[in-house]
């Protein structure tokens, strides 16, 4: 259930830092208070999530995959620039928290 309670973790970071994009820097109100919301969501489950999880191995996930996620977001769809550095720095983020997890002893 853990596992569940991390990906649910990453999806609200996610949704908050897209939020985040969309509030343009608190002028649009909804975005503004969805932001809010889909963090505390997001703090709520990674602190579920790491009962059981080794916090290491949970953080890393938590916040290589979402950054990595909203980076392929901003990609897509907000046009941002699809650099060679970006994505070189984008699969060492995902790695290394593959290394991670992999040397977790909970899994």
């Amino acid at each position: 259930m853990s596992w569940i309670y991390l990906f649910l973790a990453i999806v609200f970071e996610v949704s908050g830092t897209t939020s985040m994009k969309l509030s343009q820097g608190f002028a649009n109100i909804v975005p503004s208070i969805s932001m809010i919301v889909f963090y505390a969501l997001s703090l709520s489950f990674l602190t579920l999530a790491v009962k059981t999880i080794d916090v290491g191995v949970a953080y890393a996930t938590w916040t290589g995959l979402g950054t990595a996620l909203i980076a392929t977001i901003g990609i897509v769809w907000f046009k941002e620039p699809a650099t060679a550095l970006k994505l070189i720095s984008l699969s060492l983020i995902i790695i290394g928290a593959i290394g991670l997890n992999q040397s977790g002893a909970n899994h």
